[in-house]
């Protein structure tokens, strides 16, 4: 009597959804009376008469305008329906693989329901994939993932038919991540495509997933990827843990998830890398990381990550040695530029003139001469303005945006020093740090420094020298006990691991580097290398 109770609850869901509209009731009550009456149907068994099943599925999906039922005969004998949605299912794929071979089999009426449910499944339907469902939770779920359902009379569980039709755009460079050299893939929002990416990379059988449903009214599938012979279980485990945690209502992106799961979210700095990059996934999954894909985000995570993360860049590994080195350390240099630039200006300027040569300070002079501002109200006011111009470029369309920020730089800047609103060196110390502040790899953590940037600028206005330093022993501080994943996040600097050295401020070359990262603790930590010996001076004669 399976049947007769899926109808009884099928009627119940049905009065609940009309009771939605009835206001002399509170808005809890009558939304809580609908969950109920779903979750009652959910986890009740596929019965063998389509009757029960076809009822429930109705009042489930039947109110939505682009959920098709089609009901046919199997053999011109047994009942069955189909129930998808039309905008994630292949047509003409379903027509052949499943409507015209249900039609035009050979039923035996005598079959059991054994025999019966084998038939279905491995002979008549002319698909790829044919699963059994058991409940009616998971017949509601394909049919919200773009596969069809197909209930028959006499089996022991429905069907799933994957016919899900594939949407997006098709792989192509990244545009938040270009490279002069290397790979020109990118990830896409497809999650299959992006686990795809990554084995073509990883083409080893211990590259290991594992899969998640997140989100209640999203169900969004976010899959944990891995080395099981280098990752380290307690971290899998972890990831795993706080994944399992995020009870929200959507996950509608992996920026959801990254604020989640992160140690300190109060922390401006980022303790997630993300990255649309399949090669810096896979470079990280090698070195015993954790990666997270997500449908419907062309986003993956990495974790666990430490700040010298956030300024390595793909071209680091992609070209030599000496020249990725001294990128690298060019880099540092920037973002200590793009942190203090400002802040050490207006200290000097306003408390400290006697470090400034007398040459310097005279021109100094001369161009703050008539300058109503202090120069920490014209620093803000310079950095508020460059940053308008940063996000007004990134918001217009390109074509267009790239012209404003250009031509709004020059125009306003050089017409603010003629109005003696602002002085020259002020302008010339904020481009600076503005072009610095664009060598970042990282979106997020350069934004954290140019946040920063603002506050030890106030420091140093109030305070001079003596405020800058505190304010970056206090950032000093709190990087030194930030975590992510329980890595420390100045590592391997502080603390101070020696053999990681390698391939943190510097880059060394690739026959050197034959040991994993010890700060992961991975369970293999030797790379299984050949060839990797320098070649003599010269090499050998080819004649």
């Amino acid at each position: 009597m399976e049947h007769t109770s899926l109808k009884q609850r099928a009627a119940e869901y049905r009065r609940a959804l009309a009771a939605l509209s009835d206001t002399r009731q509170p808005a809890d009550l009558r939304r809580e009376a609908l969950h109920a009456a779903m979750n009652e149907i959910r986890v009740l068994p596929v019965p063998q008469e389509v009757e029960g099943a076809s009822e429930a599925l109705r009042a489930v999906l039947g109110g939505s305008a682009d959920t098709i039922i089609r009901s046919l005969a199997v053999g011109g004998l047994i009942r069955a329906e189909l129930f998808y949605l039309g905008t994630h299912v292949r047509e003409e794929e379903l027509t052949v693989g499943a409507v015209h071979p249900l039609l035009h089999c050979e039923v035996d009426p005598c079959w059991s329901p054994e025999e019966l449910t084998r038939a279905v499944q491995y002979g008549i339907l002319a698909t790829g994939s044919v699963d059994t469902v058991a409940t009616m939770g998971e017949m509601i779920d394909l049919v919200l993932h773009g596969n069809v359902a197909l209930l028959v009379d006499g089996t022991l569980a429905g069907f799933r038919i994957n016919l899900a039709s594939p949407s997006g755009r098709s792989v192509e460079e990244p545009k938040t991540e270009p490279v002069l050299r290397g790979p020109r893939e990118g990830f896409i929002e497809s999650l299959d495509t992006n686990l795809s990416l990554v084995r073509r990379y990883l083409r080893t059988p211990y590259l290991t997933t594992q899969e998640l449903i997140l989100g209640r009214s999203t169900q969004s599938r976010v899959m944990i990827v891995y080395l099981c012979d280098v990752a380290v279980p307690a971290l899998v485990q972890e990831v795993r843990r706080r994944l399992e945690e995020v009870k929200i209502e959507a996950v509608v992106d992996s920026a959801y998830l990254e604020e989640l799961i992160e140690d300190n979210p109060f922390s401006l700095f980022p303790q997630v890398q993300n990255t649309e990059r399949p090669d810096t996934v896979v470079a990280n999954i090698l070195e015993g990381r954790v990666a997270i894909l997500m449908d419907r985000s062309p986003s993956a995570l990495i974790v666990p990550v430490t700040a010298w993360s956030f300024l390595q860049a793909s071209e680091d590994y992609y070209e030599r040695y000496p020249i990725a080195t001294f990128l690298r350390l060019l880099r540092f240099a920037l973002a200590g530029l793009a942190l203090i630039g400002p802040a050490f200006w207006i200290a000097i300027v306003s408390y400290h003139q006697e470090l400034l040569p007398t040459s310097l300070l005279l021109s100094v002079v001369a161009a703050r001469e008539g300058i109503p501002f202090p120069v920490l109200v014209e620093g803000l006011l310079m950095e508020l303005f460059f940053e308008a111009l940063r996000e007004a470029g990134v918001r217009l369309p390109r074509a267009v945006g790239q012209a404003v920020s250009i031509v709004g730089a020059l125009v306003l800047g050089e017409a603010a020093v003629q109005a003696g609103i602002v002085s020259a060196p002020m302008v010339i110390v904020v481009a600076t740090t503005g072009i610095a502040s664009f060598a970042m790899p990282r979106f997020n953590f350069g934004i954290a420094l140019r946040l920063l940037r603002l506050g030890l600028m106030i420091l140093s206005g109030f305070l001079g020298m003596f405020g800058l330093l505190m304010g970056l022993l206090w950032l000093l501080y709190h990087l030194s006990a930030l975590r992510s994943f329980g890595v420390p996040y100045l590592q391997p600097i502080a603390p101070l691991t020696l053999s990681d050295l390698k391939d943190s401020l510097v880059r060394l070359p690739q026959w050197l580097m034959d040991r994993r990262p010890d700060t992961l603790h991975v369970l293999d930590r030797r790379r299984r290398r050949a060839n990797l010996r320098p070649r003599p001076p010269g090499g050998r004669s080819h004649q």
